[in-house]
């Protein structure tokens, strides 16, 4: 019992060092604004991307249809991980440089996008057919019925699953680490081999809960403002 204290009182002093925190905490706040920066133009990109495939893919041209799947299947099958090493230390080899920000950020959208169309893919086939024949029944053509009546309802089928992936890919960010990207993780890793303190690190993810934590909640009031009624 008597120790209790000065074992709490250790904890503090190599986890929640104040000095050493006061000390990387702009390091850390530059890791954010990076990390931030990078979420939403993965975000933006991915999905934008996902819903230009998914209107392709709602085309029913056999070529490009398998194309779309390929694309779709590949991506999803392969870890980020290797797509960003390919970006970053293979594309060089093509006279096709990236900096460590652009190569997170396409393998990352390259992901985001695939899991994407797949959500919206999914939302357009789950429609009942007499929706589309309706729209263009009134005189639509195919891309107003798209664009006016299977979009709005695809994608409220589709939120569930793709707020979800969307924040699945967005923590990735930490992967930019590897390629030296100066992300959250990365700075905090540099900032606690410099200061040989775990503080640094408690800094970064007390960082990723500030950025991660408001988008579960935006995403858990979306799945509930958007919930698909039949």
């Amino acid at each position: 019992m008597g120790s209790t204290p000065a074992g709490f009182g250790q904890f503090v002093f190599t986890f929640l060092n104040a000095d050493i925190a006061a000390r990387y905490a702009p390091d850390i706040l530059r890791g954010m604004g990076v990390t931030a920066l990078l979420s939403l133009a993965v975000v933006v990109a991915g999905v934008a991307s996902g819903l230009a495939l998914a209107v392709l893919r709602s085309l029913r041209w056999r070529p490009l249809t398998l194309a779309i799947v390929a694309f779709a299947d590949i991506l999803r099958a392969l870890p980020p991980l290797v797509i960003l090493f390919v970006l970053f230390f293979g594309f060089p080899f093509l006279d096709l440089p990236m900096s460590a920000f652009a190569a997170t950020w396409l393998a990352l959208t390259l992901v985001l996008a695939a899991y994407a169309e797949e959500s919206i893919w999914g939302g357009i086939v789950a429609l009942p057919r007499g929706q589309w024949e309706a729209a263009r029944s009134t005189g639509l053509g195919w891309w107003q019925a798209t664009r006016c009546v299977v979009l709005p309802q695809a994608l409220r089928i589709a939120v569930p699953p793709l707020t979800n992936r969307v924040i699945s890919v967005t923590k990735n960010t930490a992967l930019g680490s590897v390629v030296a990207l100066s992300e959250i993780l990365n700075t905090a890793q540099s900032a606690s081999s410099n200061a040989g303190s775990p503080t640094p690190l408690v800094l970064g993810a007390a960082a990723y809960l500030v950025l991660f934590v408001p988008v579960v909640l935006f995403a858990r009031w979306l799945e509930t403002r958007w919930r698909w009624k039949r």
